[in-house]
C-alpha cells in the first residue's frame, strides 16, 4: 500500500470521527462506548497453507493422464472369441450326423450317442482353454500392475 493510499484511509478515518485518529483522543486505550472502526479495514487473515495440506505448488502441474483400459478390451475381446467358439461348438452337435446316414434301430441310437459325447468333450476341451487363457491374462495384468506401480516414497 502506497503512502498516498495511507493517506486517504486516515483521511477518511479522521472524517468519520474514528476514535483512534480523533484529536480528542490520539492515543491510549479506546473509549468503550466508543464504536469499533470499520471492518474494511481490518487487516484479514493472514493467507497461509491450511494445517494438514500440502505446501502450495505452481499451477502449472501436469493434468493426470486419462488412462486408456487397453487391458479391459482385449479381456473383453477374449470372452467373447471364447463364448462364440462354445455356441458354435455345441451347435455343430446337434442332430443326425452325416456318418449316421442309412442306420437305423441301436446302431443310429449308439451313432448319435457317440456325436454327442464328442461334442461334449469338445466343448469342455474349449472351456478348460477359456478358463487357462483367463488365468494367464489375470496373471500377465498383476505382473503389468505391480511393474508400473508409483514406488512408495
Amino acid at each position: 500500500m502506497s503512502n498516498a493510499q495511507k493517506g486517504q484511509i486516515m483521511s477518511r478515518l479522521h472524517h468519520a470521527g474514528h476514535p483512534k485518529t480523533s484529536p480528542e483522543q490520539s492515543w491510549g486505550p479506546r473509549n468503550p462506548e466508543a464504536p469499533a472502526p470499520p471492518s474494511q479495514f481490518w487487516p484479514g487473515q493472514p493467507q497461509g497453507v491450511p494445517p494438514g495440506q500440502p505446501p502450495y505448488q505452481s499451477q502449472e502441474t501436469p493434468l493426470p493422464r486419462k488412462r486408456h483400459r487397453v487391458f479391459f478390451w482385449v479381456f473383453l475381446a477374449v470372452q467373447i472369441l471364447f463364448l462364440i467358439w462354445v455356441i458354435t461348438g455345441a451347435a455343430s452337435g446337434s442332430g443326425t450326423p452325416d456318418s449316421c446316414q442309412g442306420m437305423t434301430g441301436d446302431a443310429l441310437k449308439t451313432c448319435n450317442d457317440a456325436g454327442n459325447v464328442g461334442t461334449a468333450i469338445g466343448v469342455g476341451l474349449v472351456i478348460a482353454l477359456w478358463a487357462a487363457a483367463d488365468v494367464i491374462l489375470g496373471i500377465t495384468y498383476m505382473v503389468y500392475r505391480l511393474a508400473s506401480r508409483q514406488p512408495r516414497t
